[in-house]
């Protein structure tokens, strides 16, 4: 139970609070930190699941808790950055409202796909990670990875550029990903 995968795993999930703490009301350094806290949860999230295979130690706590880490990382995040206006950080009013949409959408997608596997759990039926949900994760942790460095540096714009066209992405992906969940899970609904 207490693999290093399965450690790396749980630091992520503790790393959490400290990720939350730091975005409260940030100054440029405090997103400098973030970015490099932020950054090592990120690695480990390889990290872990490399080990795990590599070393013959996945094991149905890692299986379980890992997606979770993932979760309540990217959405404590996400919240966090919209709260601190991050997300919304453009000089035009209409695009800092509209760029909360890929962000409601990769939450709404989370919250539905683990209620999908909630559902289909007890019949037996595993909806296993696609590529391109691997790819939509990557582009995600880009997004929001760019969004905290770009506090740190907010006279380069280009940095909250970068994560905010990483964002729309990271949401379009997000959209087809979870449509191809639903669309296993409706096959099981009577």
């Amino acid at each position: 139970m207490l693999t290093l995968p399965n450690l790396l795993t749980l630091s992520r999930i503790f790393a959490v609070p400290i990720l939350v703490w730091l975005l409260w009301s940030p100054s440029p350094l405090d997103y400098l930190i973030t970015f490099v806290l932020y950054s090592l949860v990120g690695v480990t999230d390889y990290i872990d699941g490399y080990l795990a295979r590599a070393q013959g130690q996945i094991s149905r706590l890692g299986q379980f808790l890992d997606p979770i880490a993932d979760k309540i990382m990217v959405a404590a995040v996400i919240i966090m950055l919209v709260a601190t206006r991050r997300v919304a950080d453009e000089p035009e009013p209409v695009i800092a409202g509209l760029t909360i949409i890929p962000a409601l959408v990769i939450l709404l997608r989370e919250i539905i796909v683990s209620g999908l596997r909630e559902f289909l759990g007890p019949l037996n039926v595993s909806v296993p990670v696609s590529r391109l949900a691997k790819w939509k994760t990557t582009l995600q942790m880009v997004a929001l990875g760019a969004l905290i460095l770009g506090g740190g540096f907010p006279s380069e714009l280009w940095i909250h550029q970068v994560g905010v066209i990483s964002l729309w992405g990271a949401a379009i992906l997000t959209m087809i990903t979870g449509y191809d969940y639903l669309r296993v899970g409706l096959r099981h609904m009577d």
